[in-house]
């Protein structure tokens, strides 16, 4: 529940930005994470209310929400949701067994499925409750206006080859100060919730700052300035993405990231390093769910060369 509580002001900075789309998806994610849990336990003849308090559900269903595009049509949070509760958490045995991040699965699985629906992110202008409906519960993505559907910076940045940074930031409506207009206080959002967790020891230090460390030191080793062949300021990928999310809330997942605090550290470095490559060079503009996943297969690895230091330095 302090984990949620801590989501708080991200979600609320989206609320703010996106409107009622986000709303929609918040209500779709966590009605289907509970409803999923609670089938899924009562067909293994599992005591559900006391399985359902824990909270579980709903953090997984919260990050997805903030995560997943905020018009997509009404079955992509339900199908994401669906997935990563039964694929990524109750297939692996349940609470405290899952070996894979179960918001970053569903995540995934949605991205690979239907990945036309997952790019059709909102721009600036708001929708007002009518047209918010009917973009999520009726009229499918492939009939939605262009007016309200931009690419985010991200894929801005990757498929740039003749503005430089500074012409980029110009003439694309998404592009802030540093990152993604709005982008940045969602991300500095996060931060604070973040900060929060590690004030009341939920989170543990290492994941976050070997994620946002490396991340900052790879982006300022490729960087080039403002040039056309630009990968962008280590700034512009601090504060862009859902890379503060991915930081504090993501790789900090307690069952599928290791416990001990050096391979917690370099798990941390891993998703950072692979969520730059898989921004700059990859074929998807953010590569979180990606990185974290595979990061996720490398813990029992990572684990047992923590132990062995462990074991060496005492």
């Amino acid at each position: 529940m302090l984990v949620l509580l801590a989501c708080l002001p991200g979600v609320l900075t989206l609320l703010w930005q996106h409107g009622w789309g986000l709303l929609f998806s918040l209500f779709l994610c966590a009605a289907t994470a509970l409803a999923s849990e609670a089938l899924l336990l009562k067909l293994q003849r599992l005591p559900v209310l006391a399985s359902l308090n824990d909270g579980s559900a709903l953090v997984s269903a919260t990050l997805l929400a903030v995560a997943l595009p905020a018009y997509a049509p009404w079955w992509i949070p339900v199908i994401a949701t669906a997935s990563a509760i039964a694929v990524g958490k109750h297939l692996y045995g349940g609470v405290g067994k899952n070996l894979f991040n179960p918001a970053m699965l569903g995540y995934a699985v949605v991205l690979l499925t239907f990945p036309q629906h997952m790019t059709q992110w909102p721009g600036a202008q708001l929708l007002d409750l009518a047209t918010s409906v009917q973009h999520v519960f009726g009229v499918s993505s492939s009939e939605q206006p262009d007016a309200w559907v931009q690419a985010t910076i991200l894929d801005g940045l990757r498929n740039n080859r003749s503005l430089t940074l500074d012409e980029l930031f110009a003439s694309h409506p998404g592009f802030g100060h540093y990152g993604g207009k709005g982008g940045e206080w969602v991300n500095l959002a996060f931060l604070l919730g973040g900060l929060l967790l590690l004030n009341r020891k939920i989170i543990s230090w290492h994941a976050p700052v070997g994620l946002l460390a490396s991340l900052f030191v790879i982006s300022l080793l490729c960087w080039n300035g403002s040039g056309s062949d630009s990968n962008g300021s280590p700034l512009l990928h601090l504060l862009s993405g859902s890379t503060m999310l991915a930081a504090f809330f993501i790789a900090t997942e307690p069952v599928s990231g290791p416990r001990l605090p050096q391979a917690r550290l370099l798990f941390g470095i891993g998703i950072g390093v692979l969520i730059y490559l898989i921004r700059t060079w990859g074929s998807y503009p953010d590569g979180t769910a990606f990185a974290v996943l595979l990061m996720n297969l490398c813990v029992p690895a990572l684990e047992r060369w923590a132990g062995r230091r462990q074991a060496v330095s005492s």
